[in-house]
């Protein structure tokens, strides 16, 4: 039996970081995001018995073991052994299967679209799919988030677990004792079709390590430093008025609601910006863009500018000349999905 999921990467268009603790346990964190037509993949088939295989097919790791062996050590793997240990231990008893297990994204890691969370997901949606466990998307996401933030001991915040397993325009509320309400928005066609029209996406060309940003962010919030908390709030709020120009279809509230967050998002932890990231921005404002924020805990990755259409050419030319990659992209109205082949 063959068994292959996909899960969507989304774009954090406001409240990023809102969800993450203790921010969200304190005080609630509100997220709006949207899933796009960038995947992870994960396959699973049989293996000879007594043994289990990973393979991580961007990083080019893969290994064999006996199953008993199988420990979730730091490194390119260590999601996909979480996710084995932790499904088997909870849903067959701590029997370990022979089974292959193989996986690869769309986007790299550290790219800002919640590439690993996604990745976990689909996992576990694959698992699901292969032991025929009956596991709705709050279950899926809030697996994922456990074998990832408790089993893994990996840092980062929740909105990237609930956005792969739900798909589409969400508004995401975050409280205490992991308690998440995940909201579904109906954004008419014409607003979503404006809306792609307006966001382009570009790839910086450099990945950066989330978790040491967002542990900054966190300590902040810790230590009570007053700047951070009061950009988080600001975080927070914009989130309900992105929610909101979205609902309406006002893309100009829209892109003036995207360019506050980003200037709040960058007052929450000194590393989310850079001089990299500073140049190319003034390099989009220069050629039509409205709005310009990192995708995700910032320092890297992707970056998102809103402009209007009729100007949009000129800007991807523009940013075509600075080194990185402009992105096509488009909107999906799907969570994680998985099928069986024989």
């Amino acid at each position: 039996m063959i068994v292959r999921s996909r899960a969507p990467l989304r774009l954090g268009l406001a409240g990023g970081g809102t969800d993450v603790s203790p921010f969200c346990d304190q005080h609630g964190g509100f997220v709006m995001n949207v899933t796009i037509d960038k995947y992870a993949y994960a396959t699973i088939d049989d293996a000879p018995a007594g043994t289990v295989s990973f393979h991580a097919q961007d990083a080019e790791a893969s290994e064999t073991l006996a199953v008993a062996d199988v420990q979730a050590h730091a490194g390119p793997l260590q999601l996909m052994k979480g996710v084995y240990l932790h499904l088997t231990d909870r849903y067959l008893g701590g029997v370990r299967p022979s089974i292959r297990v193989r996986t690869h994204s769309d986007a790299p890691p550290g790219s800002g679209l919640g590439s690993s969370s996604t990745m976990v997901v689909a996992l576990v949606a694959a698992f699901a799919e292969y032991f025929s466990l009956p596991l709705g998307e709050y279950e899926v996401a809030q697996l994922a988030y456990r074998i990832e933030r408790s089993d893994l001991g990996l840092s980062g915040g929740k909105q990237d677990q609930y956005a792969a397993a739900f798909g589409g325009f969400n508004f995401m509320e975050f409280y205490a004792e992991d308690h998440v309400i995940v909201n579904p928005l109906r954004i008419k066609d014409w607003i979503c079709a404006e809306l792609e029209s307006s966001l382009v996406l570009y790839f910086t060309g450099v990945s950066r390590a989330s978790a040491k940003i967002i542990d900054e962010q966190s300590r902040n919030i810790k230590e009570g430093r007053s700047d951070s908390l009061d950009a988080m709030h600001r975080l927070k709020a914009e989130a309900t008025q992105m929610k909101e120009a979205l609902l309406r279809g006002d893309l100009v509230r829209f892109a003036e609601v995207m360019q506050s967050g980003w200037q709040a998002k960058k007052q929450s932890a000194s590393s989310i910006s850079n001089p990299m990231i500073d140049e190319i921005e003034q390099l989009a404002f220069a050629n039509g863009a409205r709005a310009a924020k990192v995708s995700g805990a910032g320092g890297g990755g992707f970056m998102m500018f809103v402009c209007d259409p009729a100007d949009r050419l000129r800007l991807v030319r523009a940013l075509a000349q600075a080194g990185g990659t402009v992105y096509d992209t488009h909107f999906t109205h799907h969570g994680a999905t998985s099928w069986k082949l024989g």
